[in-house]
């Protein structure tokens, strides 16, 4: 790795005069010379057909001596022969001549013998070069500092003009941010630096961070980037320019490496023994041709694969150089249908052997069939037609195990409560922030999750596009019968109710396949969207966008609550919100900014949400009076809940103002708003003259006695109109919402702050006291004494958190 950059710098610096020595730099590409093929042409023809504007200093090429150097890239690409028998002497440059044979005589000092030469090749091709033909052998060698490796990241990821058109954060600081904990990361785990000793491997690092954390382009996803990537490294590559078979480099590895990947991956493990890796490079070698292939493959690319592991208690064992990469190969080995059983394997050959006997056979017994009216031929004939359909069957067999090992990875039970695959990419290259897990705890079981969601993108046109460049290609027919045969699968798994981080990494997968119409059809039966507590980054906005966005069919539920959402998130999720009848914000710590998106939500003529909850964001009254503005318009929404939501005594009084100009809420909660009687006694009087508003939630504001009376009052005073619940009792009996307010209280006491929480339930649990000793009914009594008890097992909870 390393040496066509190597070349580029090389020409730069000549050109940028920091290669004072060499009055004259011409490179060549042997993979370009080789294409020419045996047509014959000389030094000059070559230089002027290349460089054009070099024509004019051709006369100056044997003058320049020792300031002419030649570079020769991919030396592996040509087949030279050095044997006089083989190649003829040459020195003249304007002698016609084949192009191996001019780079020959160069190499022997015999054409422009004073010339400089630079030669790049792979290792395995060093010896065709006789060494005494050579003057200094060089090693492209990665960073070996890593220092270097900090100082490639910190350009990558915070200049605007290194990869990206913009930096991979929003600010500065973000992207520095991230260098840090890299780095830390580099420090401290290292797996990572030794993986990041090829500078390629950086690349890959780079690109996978601004996947995660930059905008992502339309199109880009997490297997475009891997495949990119091998195509940046093996692009045209083959395994040995020498075999007559001429096998792509990449198709070799996904045949080696796959096998071991996918090994690993059935077994749950990615540590490898050197029997292991032996195992799988020399599996099925029978020939004298093979072994040289594999000879090659060793000396060029393994160690581009597999690192040797430095991790303590697994010293002398191998790994894939990123784990990614070995769910990358275990897929496409998959994909690829290069994972056969014996079965199989004998099936084919069967079906080949009675297809081409069956032919000849056939036109035999059809010939004596006309002569002898014998019984028995008919059934012969149809039985050689029937038994290559027999073992046809076996092909489709193979569509379904691709389909059965990408569901049965998805759905593993076991893997159920971890974080969403994309957090889990974001930990292995960053580090996880906080303690590291003790070395003598036992270790965590490993997690494969990436393989199915690289299997479902390795079968999306553009990835098979690539991948046929790599000498690995995927035939329209096999990815349309491996699409239908995850459907079929995916339709009988995919309707049971996912934990969240697992139902985002279903929607990923539904991304990788880049398919819409395949995506709308499997998740047609998909009712609710829980994805509560998974961070949403702008990535996953995107995903979830991209793949539920275009459906036509209703959401019931959409719960995104604590997902660390923004404003820009909820403009990308707008397409998805807008197909939702139940929407849940709660706990996103969205300010008065989102009630604009809000806002045009629920003024948009497609809005079908009639539950809306946005409790425990930091709204306020500036908040509230943006959404007052989208409630004048909307006809769909019935229930809005803003507990906790900051608005204070402005908030409630603005509610009270223009609860009027909506007709069909139905339950209003503004509990917990700080808020003092005033301010409630209008709201309450606005609400029980509101003509469809049923219920009213105003309690754990900052009401007296008085207040709280005087709500009593109210709500026994007039017939109809809405319920207001201020407090767990109403007049001397207990409140039928009483473990509605206590039920909130308890599902939101780790985000509320617990002074005023333990404050607001004393004076509930006085006033419970009070009724108990004012009433001498004893079914009022036991009731009360019921909703003592909870209410003091929640005090003892604030004052023991531990327990």
């Amino acid at each position: 790795m390393g040496k066509s950059t190597l070349v580029r710098k090389m020409v730069l610096d000549w050109c940028y005069g920091l290669l004072p020595a060499f009055e004259l730099l011409i490179p060549f590409s042997c993979e370009d010379l080789s294409s020419l093929g045996p047509a014959p042409a000389s030094l000059c023809q070559l230089v002027a057909q290349r460089y054009t504007p070099l024509k004019e200093v051709l006369p100056l090429m044997s003058a320049a001596g020792s300031r002419l150097l030649f570079v020769l890239h991919g030396l592996e690409h040509l087949n030279l022969d050095f044997r006089l028998a083989g190649t003829g002497l040459c020195s003249d440059p304007e002698e016609l001549g084949v192009p191996a044979a001019i780079i020959v005589n160069l190499l022997r000092k015999y054409m422009l013998p004073e010339a400089s030469i630079l030669v790049t090749t792979r290792p395995s091709a060093i010896g065709r070069i006789p060494s005494k033909y050579v003057g200094r052998y060089g090693e492209v060698c990665g960073f070996s500092d890593t220092n270097l490796q900090k100082l490639y990241f910190q350009l990558r990821l915070t200049q605007p003009d290194c990869g990206h058109s913009a930096g991979i954060s929003a600010t500065p600081a973000q992207g520095d941010h991230l260098v840090q904990m890299l780095s830390r990361n580099l420090e401290g785990h290292h797996q990572i630096a030794t993986a990041c000793f090829l500078p390629s491997y950086c690349w890959l690092v780079c690109a996978t961070l601004h996947f995660l954390h930059a905008p992502t382009p339309a199109g880009q996803t997490l297997t475009s980037i891997y495949t990119s990537f091998l195509r940046l490294n093996f692009s045209g590559e083959t395994l040995d320019s020498t075999d007559p078979s001429h096998l792509s480099l990449m198709a070799y590895a996904a045949r080696t490496m796959g096998k071991l990947a996918y090994e690993g991956v059935s077994s749950r493990k990615t540590y490898f023994s050197e029997e292991d890796v032996r195992g799988c490079l020399e599996a099925g070698i029978k020939t004298e041709e093979e072994f040289q292939l594999l000879h090659v493959f060793h000396r060029d690319a393994l160690r581009f694969f597999l690192a040797p592991c430095v991790e303590p208690g697994h010293l002398g064992t191998f790994v894939f150089t990123v784990p990614a990469m070995q769910e990358y190969l275990a897929a496409l080995y998959i994909v690829l249908g290069l994972r056969k059983t014996t079965l199989q394997h004998v099936g084919k050959e069967v079906t080949e052997l009675v297809g081409r006997v069956g032919e000849d056979v056939s036109l035999v017994l059809g010939i004596v069939a006309k002569l002898l009216p014998l019984r028995i031929l008919p059934v012969l004939f149809n039985l050689l037609k029937v038994v290559p359909r027999v073992f046809g069957r076996l092909v489709g067999k193979s569509r379904e195990a691709v389909a059965q090992a990408m569901v049965l990875e998805m759905f593993r039970e076991e893997d159920y409560y971890n974080d969403d695959v994309l957090d889990q990419m974001g930990a292995s290259i960053l580090g996880v922030e906080g303690p590291r897990r003790h070395p003598d705890e036992p270790p965590e079981d490993e997690v494969f999750e990436l393989f199915p969601v690289f299997m479902g993108g390795l079968l999306s046109a553009h990835n098979r596009a690539v991948l046929a460049q790599l000498g690995c290609p995927i035939k329209n027919l096999d990815a349309l019968e491996n699409a239908q045969a995850i459907k079929k699968k995916l339709g009988k798994l995919g309707r049971q109710a996912l934990p969240p981080s697992e139902l985002l990494d279903y929607l990923f997968f539904h991304y990788e396949f880049q398919n819409q119409r395949f995506s709308a059809e499997v998740l047609s039966s998909l009712r609710q969207l829980n994805l509560a507590g998974v961070r949403m980054t702008p990535l996953k906005c995107t995903v979830v966008a991209t793949v539920l966005g275009s459906g036509k069919h209703t959401l019931d539920e959409v719960n995104l609550a604590s997902c660390q959402l923004d404003p820009a998130g909820l403009r990308m999720l707008m397409p998805v919100f807008l197909r939702a009848r139940k929407l849940g914000l709660q706990l996103n710590s969205l300010g008065p900014e989102a009630c604009r998106d809000l806002r045009d939500l629920l003024l948009h003529d497609q809005c079908q949400i009639t539950t809306l909850r946005l409790s425990n964001n930091p709204l306020t009254a500036a908040g509230v009076s943006l959404l007052l503005e989208g409630l004048k318009g909307n006809t769909s929404l019935t229930h809005l809940s803003l507990l906790h939501t900051g608005l204070g005594d402005e908030g409630l009084e603005l509610l009270a103002a223009q609860l009027d100009h909506n007709h069909q809420l139905q339950e209003l909660n503004v509990a917990y708003n700080g808020a003092g009687d005033k301010a409630a006694l209008a709201l309450a009087k606005a609400a029980r003259e509101h003509p469809s508003l049923e219920l009213l939630h105003l309690y754990f504001n900052e009401l007296s006695s008085e207040g709280r009376q005087v709500l009593r009052d109210l709500g026994n005073t007039a017939e109809g109109g809405a319920r207001v619940v201020a407090s767990l009792t109403e007049g001397a009996a207990v409140s039928e919402y009483w473990s509605v307010i206590l039920s909130e209280v308890q599902r939101n006491l780790n985000s509320w702050d617990w002074t005023r929480v333990r404050r607001h339930l004393e004076l509930l649990l006085r006033d419970l006291e009070d009724n108990r000793g004012a009433t001498l009914n004893p079914w009022r009594k036991a009731q009360l004494l019921r909703v003592e008890g909870e209410v003091k097992a929640l005090l003892e909870q604030l004052e023991n958190p531990g327990s």
